[in-house]
């Protein structure tokens, strides 16, 4: 999981692309990068946080009114300079892509590349194996000498994307002298948000990113989402042209609205703030029948992403809501950092127990997901330390099962703590009094109950084993988890 966005305006772009990468800095801490253009690309990338990456000095060399750019959550390739997004290639014109998602026939697309198509790939990231099958396709029709629009071009190079490559993909990309194209999976698995706003020429300029959330801070209006298999081209004179290529089941990743996307991002017309809200409601109902005699003294959310949740919850059960734990605004994200070691260290520096809210009460803690467990274990053992007489744990998401290759920090069953212990083990081994899980109905029930969306059904193979694209079966999945512990070896 990653945030992407592309600008195409009528004035420089290099200090929106860089406020848009603040706003996105929660979906990727590893990495970031921006590239523009003006004749030829511009590229700064580096590793670490948005604001340490670029200064004035560098942000100065970033000219022109076309850019991208990327921050990275690594769920392939290696934690490097070299594999920070955007990536690029000279041939045709000179494109320049980032995306947001993670392929799941990326190893046997780079041999395909290689031995077939005569492509050599610079680095181990994923959306390098796009960037060749899209510009491997436009070189194709430049080359039999084909005429006619370039936006049919363009489309003919997508969809030849969609037919060789499988898996999750959000793309941006530019094209020197023509223009950005933005395109996204037949699936829509990953989210891509589009906004616009009137230039003081009075033509248009475009905003495309995983989250809106920046949309308002740079006067742009959110029109909507891009579609699951749509190409977008605008032009550099600002010509739009839009066309869906390829239709599917609109099965979008349910875990963006469960954890990684901001409260405030609506995204394929879903509120995510809300959706969090009815998550909080459904557990509520699930708690009064399963303990319909038993409330807790006081609930208090895991910080920050189950606060909305737990707020829900305390409404509908009549408990008092406190946030008992302060939460050190200046850690990342635990989930999203690279290995156990540097995760369970991070939980006790980003979290301390409020004691007042805590000592002698039943204390029932709400928390968006258990992936591995370090975070409830750590947080029970928090609580219990400052008193609490009794510890209930509820999650607003289900036992995760599976690992996810569509883009998730959800790499290998041995890491999840629900694909190899019962709901009782996983409870005894975080040392809580009470564990409930959300049911996955509900789950799905609190994300698609509102907005006019055309949602299938969630991708939630992570917790049902159902892997949308339908290549994904105990072999590749045990294949893929052998390839993620090798790279992990190799870093």
């Amino acid at each position: 999981m990653c945030g992407v966005v592309g600008i195409i305006s009528q004035k420089p772009v290099a200090s929106e692309l860089y406020d848009s990468l603040i706003y996105l800095q929660h979906r990727g801490q590893d990495a970031a990068g921006i590239t523009t253009y003006n004749q030829r690309f511009h590229t700064k990338k580096g590793v670490g946080y948005v604001r340490d990456i670029f200064d004035e000095r560098n942000m100065s060399r970033l000219i022109g009114n076309v850019g991208i750019g990327h921050t990275r959550y690594p769920t392939t390739g290696k934690y490097s300079k070299e594999d920070a997004q955007p990536v690029w290639t000279g041939v045709p014109y000179g494109i320049a892509m980032a995306h947001n998602g993670n392929l799941v026939n990326q190893y046997e697309m780079v041999d395909e590349l290689s031995e077939k198509d005569g492509r050599h790939l610079n680095t181990s990231v994923d959306v390098e194996v796009i960037l060749h099958v899209f510009a491997g396709k436009l070189e194709e029709i430049r080359n039999d000498g084909a005429n006619g629009e370039f936006f049919d071009q363009i489309c003919q190079a997508v969809q030849e994307v969609f037919r060789r490559v499988s898996g999750a993909y959000s793309v941006i990309c530019m094209i020197v002298g023509k223009g950005l194209v933005v395109f996204r999976d037949p699936h829509g698995i990953r989210p891509l948000t589009k906004g616009s706003r009137k230039a003081d020429n009075g033509k248009k300029d475009y905003i495309f990113a995983s989250e809106p959330a920046v949309f308002y801070a740079l006067g742009y209006e959110m029109e909507n989402d891009v579609a699951p298999g749509e190409v977008i081209y605008i032009s550099e004179n600002g010509n739009y042209h839009s066309r869906t290529l390829e239709t599917k089941n609109f099965t979008p990743c349910i875990f963006e609205y469960v954890y990684f996307s901001r409260p405030d991002a609506t995204l394929d017309d879903v509120s995510v703030y809300r959706a969090r809200l009815r998550m909080g409601q459904n557990l509520a109902k699930l708690w009064q029948a399963e303990y319909p005699d038993l409330l807790p003294d006081i609930i208090i959310p895991a910080p920050a992403t189950s606060n909305n949740a737990a707020l829900a919850m305390a409404n509908m059960l009549g408990i008092k809501y406190s946030e008992g734990l302060y939460k050190n605004p200046f850690i990342g994200r635990t989930f999203i950092m690279p290995g156990q070691q540097t995760r369970k260290k991070s939980i006790r520096y980003k979290l301390v127990p409020i004691s007042y809210e805590i000592k002698d009460k039943k204390v029932m803690i709400v928390d968006d997901s258990i992936v591995r467990g370090n975070t409830s274990k750590e947080i029970v053992k928090m609580v219990r330390d400052f008193c609490a007489k009794e510890v209930y744990v509820v999650s607003a998401c289900p036992p995760i099962t599976h690992p996810c290759f569509y883009g998730v920090d959800i790499p290998t069953r041995s890491e999840l703590i629900a694909s190899n212990k019962t709901v009782e083990a996983i409870r005894k081994h975080i040392n809580a009094d009470i564990l409930l899980y959300q049911n996955l109905d509900d789950l799905i029930e609190a994300v698609t109950r509102k907005g006019e969306h055309d949602i299938y059904r969630p991708c939630a193979a992570c917790l049902d084993g159902n892997y949308i694209t339908g290549n994904v079966d105990g072999h590749k999945i045990s294949e893929l988890e052998h390839q993620r512990n090798n790279q992990r070896a190799r870093i």
